[in-house]
């Protein structure tokens, strides 16, 4: 182990693969509770008539809980109504928490065009969220700090040290090895963030790329899980944890630390999932049972792609004139299923219910 003084760059941050035992007993037992939960999560998306009708909810949520992280915060409705309504809105952590659903989705994007993790991927994925063209970080004197201003870890330092240890990061992540994915999914977080590249949004980054290898790696077609919330519910445990990894180079419980998180959260998902699919189909059918005439199919997708919808997304699913789909709508919140509200100059109509699911803690 490279000698490490938190207050000068780790620019002697060890190469991957790590030169220690990763997979020891408790770490392939934990594996196989995580892979379980994934698989099973995998299973239930796959056979869902339309798997990518709630990604969009499911994104956001990532998104704002990966933001809250970085104490970015906004709420679950000013972000849903600024996704929906014409109407610009001023709040900056809502800005910021769309470009990370923006960066996520481009993401995904790329890995399906080409399936490799590479440093310009990192690159696009840093500008996406930030907005601008930042880079590999160059300016020296990058130190993170406690709330209490003490220096708890200085990051490598000098563009050409960073390019070094992102490549090997690069050809870890995309090597064919015996490494159970899952062990080196944990030890690729690790690494980038203890690189630490750009100036500002790496730990936004460092999740975006989670979600990208579970896609890599076929654990999860569809990245429909929100890693992010569990860090916030352990925030104080995901820092120590990496810490312990660069100070005592104690990886198994670093490890089992992701593993858990990728467990729990694949659970809540699965979970979650089953509350929406539950809900949407109850709406369904008290929707053709009140209303015959209003009832499709389509507009029911529609209700359930994000919590807010308004006329034109209807409009645009042919379900009918401006007027016809209008009707449908104000009758809808006659009978309960919608809330209305104006905003701007348009009226946004709420699923109240799917928006309790999607708060459920």
């Amino acid at each position: 182990m490279a000698e490490f003084s938190r207050n000068n760059p780790y620019n002697e941050l060890p190469l991957l693969p790590p030169n220690k035992v990763l997979e020891t007993t408790k770490v392939l037992r934990k594996t196989i509770e995580a892979s379980r939960a994934l698989a099973q999560l995998n299973g239930m998306l796959t056979n869902l008539p339309n798997p990518t009708l709630f990604l969009d909810s499911i994104h956001l949520q990532e998104a704002k809980a990966s933001s809250e992280i970085e104490n970015i915060i906004t709420t679950n409705d000013d972000l849903y109504k600024s996704l929906v309504a014409d109407k610009k809105f001023d709040n900056p952590a809502t800005k910021e928490v769309i470009s990370y659903k923006e960066a996520l989705w481009n993401g995904l994007q790329e890995i399906e065009k080409r399936p490799f993790i590479s440093t310009n991927l990192c690159v696009e994925i840093v500008q996406s969220i930030k907005k601008n063209t930042a880079g590999i970080r160059t300016t020296p004197g990058t130190a993170l700090k406690s709330t209490t201003g003490e220096t708890i870890y200085t990051p490598p330092t000098g563009e050409d040290v960073i390019r070094e240890k992102l490549a090997n990061l690069e050809k870890f992540i995309n090597a064919e090895d015996d490494m159970d994915p899952l062990v080196k999914m944990a030890v690729m977080h690790y690494q980038f963030e203890a690189i630490h590249p750009f100036s500002d949004g790496n730990g936004r980054t460092g999740r975006i790329l989670l979600l990208l290898y579970l896609k890599l790696t076929h654990l999860l077609d569809t990245p429909a899980i929100y890693l992010s919330e569990y860090i916030i519910k352990n925030k104080t445990d995901y820092y120590t944890k990496l810490r312990e990894v660069t100070e005592n180079s104690d990886w198994e419980v670093w490890i089992r630390y992701m593993l858990e998180m990728v467990e729990y959260t694949a659970t809540k998902a699965l979970q979650r999932l089953k509350d929406v699919t539950n809900l949407m189909e109850q709406m369904s059918q008290e929707i053709k049972e009140k209303l015959p005439r209003v009832y499709t199919k389509e507009l029911v997708e529609i209700l359930f792609r994000l919590p807010y919808t308004k006329r034109q997304f209807l409009v645009d699913a042919k379900l009918g004139t401006p007027k016809t789909v209008g009707n449908y709508l104000m009758e809808l919140e006659e009978t309960g299923f919608l809330i209305s509200e104006k905003v701007g100059k348009e009226k946004l109509y709420l699923n109240h219910r799917l928006m309790a699911v999607l708060e459920a803690s």
